[in-house]
């Protein structure tokens, strides 16, 4: 019987989720999540926490990070150590690979995260060290966006995954892979056998974590942040 593994899955410790374990935990029992790589924005002490407490409601958790690079996000699966953003590309693969872990691309188009995607001149001088990418994207609002993201992978002829990109509770067990064994060994294998769930993004999700981050930005006394995203919303309406 395939296992049900969720990539790509935000909690409290990223900057714009309030995720925290105990109802991620029930959310995985009732929907029969076997699996999640947790990927927190720039940082992995959530899952290292807290990789005991879902082992003991089993749950597996593989412990990943989505690092800010000078040229967009990548993620890092079966990590030990954080690793720092703002690197390059082909850095942030080198400290990935250190670690023993594996290269995972979000989010390759999206029109409305331009910031975060890695760029397909950029794609195409690292696709020999990428180990997945994303066909699609839980937090795609706009079907073509997935449409892009399958041929991207296609062109690049790299491993297909569908990521979850889960920063609210009710995105959870929408988007996953149902594979025989999601062990790092076999992850890669059985990846390529796997079965995909996707579903369409539920948009208020992004209006609820602009709240989350605005709350969280407001909870830290990070002044310089809150007339960022005010003069960006100004700005927009002009």
């Amino acid at each position: 019987m395939k296992k049900k593994i969720e990539f790509h899955v935000h909690t409290i410790a990223s900057k714009d989720s309030m995720n925290m374990r105990l109802p991620i935990m029930l959310i995985c029992k009732l929907k029969k999540i076997n699996c999640l790589a947790i990927t927190d924005h720039n940082e992995i002490k959530f899952a290292l926490k807290n990789k005991e407490y879902f082992k003991k409601h089993n749950i597996d958790v593989i412990v990943g990070e989505e690092i800010f690079t000078s040229e967009g996000e990548i993620i890092g699966l079966f990590l030990s150590e954080k690793i720092e953003p703002n690197l390059t590309a082909k850095d942030t693969i080198s400290a990935i690979k250190k670690q023993g872990g594996l290269v995972y691309i979000p989010h390759p188009y999206d029109l409305k995260r331009e910031k975060t995607v890695i760029k397909e001149e950029t794609l195409e001088k690292i696709k020999n060290d990428v180990d997945f990418i994303e066909k699609s994207n839980g937090r795609n609002i706009e079907k073509n966006f997935s449409i892009q993201q399958n041929l991207i992978a296609e062109k690049l002829n790299l491993r297909k995954i569908v990521g979850s990109d889960a920063h609210t509770l009710y995105e959870l067990g929408r988007n996953y892979c149902l594979v025989d064994d999601y062990s790092k060994e076999y992850l890669k294998e059985n990846i390529e056998l796997a079965t995909f769930v996707e579903k369409k993004c539920l948009k208020i999700a992004h209006f609820n974590t602009k709240v989350v981050k605005f709350i969280k930005l407001i909870g830290n006394g990070d002044i310089n942040g809150i007339v960022r995203i005010v003069r960006r919303k100004i700005t927009r309406r002009k």
